[in-house]
């Protein structure tokens, strides 16, 4: 079963939605416009059930098969825009100052909206697809907060499934892993205390930025002398502040920086690693350490069964040369990590050709790639839900 006809037939439509929500984008939970966007469109489609106001500004849609009873399986595009001003120069750029889709999730919506109005059309599934359209997911947690909504008992979704484009990867072509397929991602804040002097008499203080560097230097350890190196961990010192004068020993250092993991065992290991090596070297200089470390996003962990299904949904749609099952896991992190610890499930990828890389002020979503998405949808609505 290849890309489907109705899929084709949509593409230019459902990329005029795109577009929309492309001139049009809103961060974090404040997707108002989106979220009413959405919501309109899924009651014009038809939606059994249309709810609103789930994790804030969350969207849900219920389409009800015709084919008897059955489970209930949940299909999630991410609706927020990120915080960087557009450069794309496309001639549906954004309208609004220093806020762009950088990441495709107009598009992942377009494309869940696409496949919502084919399913509502034809309804060849029992039991019933839930359409799940979370704000937040770019740092603010959208995901969990539809959770704690009650969003996986309210609807009684049993499993779920994510999709996110990936530029550099062929429009046409899909990919994913079981296990592990995008880091943990914690963040760290380490304050460094030594006592303030001139700086022609450092022996008179204790210098708080000697240690913050040797702090610095010692966190690179715990990936390269701690860590087995057929495991991933990355930890990035991002900023130092500290000091206003050029002939002042501060009073103190700040560190700040990020923490991606594949394994909860090594994300719980680098915490600890991170607490003693800045409590330790500190002290040894006479210094004292506060650290102050955040979790984030977990992994995003693709179940086992339900991998190896949306793998044969995507080699139905473009063939077995055009899937990878062996994509390299990514560092980077996704709030859909959630939802998969919540219920089973799988998080794929889908081409969006050779564009600007994601978070660039440069990318745009690739339209060629809205037939794919939307023939995954429905193939793996039809399949998972056959009569």
């Amino acid at each position: 079963m290849p890309v489907l006809n109705r899929a084709s037939e949509m593409q230019e439509e459902v990329a005029g939605w795109r577009r929309h929500l492309h001139q049009n984008p809103e961060l974090l939970y404040d997707v108002f416009q989106t979220s009413a966007f959405v919501a309109e469109k899924l009651k014009s489609f038809g939606c059994d059930v249309v709810e609103t106001g789930i994790g804030r500004t969350g969207v849900v849609g219920i389409i009800k098969g015709n084919k008897g009873e059955g489970p209930v399986v949940g299909f999630r595009a991410d609706m927020d825009a990120l915080p960087i001003e557009e450069a794309s120069g496309v001639a549906w750029a954004s309208k609004t100052h220093g806020k762009m889709h950088a990441c495709g999730h107009d598009g992942h919506t377009s494309m869940l909206l696409g496949a919502a109005k084919h399913l509502a059309e034809t309804r060849n599934f029992r039991g019933s697809i839930a359409v799940i359209f979370q704000p937040a997911e770019e740092g603010g947690g959208g995901a969990l907060a539809m959770i704690k909504d009650g969003l996986m008992e309210k609807f009684g979704i049993s499993q779920v499934y994510g999709m996110h484009n990936h530029p550099g990867m062929a429009v046409g072509q899909f990919a994913t892993r079981k296990g592990s397929v995008m880091a943990a991602a914690d963040q760290f804040d380490i304050q460094i205390y030594g006592r303030s002097g001139h700086a022609a008499q450092p022996h008179k203080s204790i210098d708080p930025v000697l240690a913050a560097a040797q702090v610095v230097v010692a966190l690179q350890s715990i990936a390269a002398r701690e860590t087995d190196p057929l495991k991933s961990v990355v930890v990035t010192v991002t900023k130092i502040h500290g000091g206003d004068a050029y002939n002042v020993i501060p009073d103190g250092v700040k560190l700040s920086g990020t923490v991606r993991t594949l394994l909860p065992e090594l994300r719980d290991t680098t915490e600890t690693r991170i607490r003693e090596i800045a409590s330790g070297i500190s002290m040894a200089m006479g210094a004292r350490a506060e650290v102050n470390y955040h979790r984030g996003y977990p992994v995003t962990f693709n179940h086992a069964d339900e991998t190896e299904f949306a793998l044969d949904i995507m080699r139905k749609v473009a063939g077995e040369k055009a899937v990878s099952d062996e994509f390299p896991p990514a560092m980077g992190a996704e709030d859909f990590s959630y939802m998969l610890e919540a219920r089973p499930g799988a998080f794929v990828f889908v081409g969006n050709g050779d564009t600007a890389n994601l978070h660039n002020s440069a990318y745009d979503f690739n339209d060629e790639a809205i037939p794919y998405g939307i023939s995954y949808w429905v193939t793996l609505a039809e399949t998972a839900l056959a009569a």
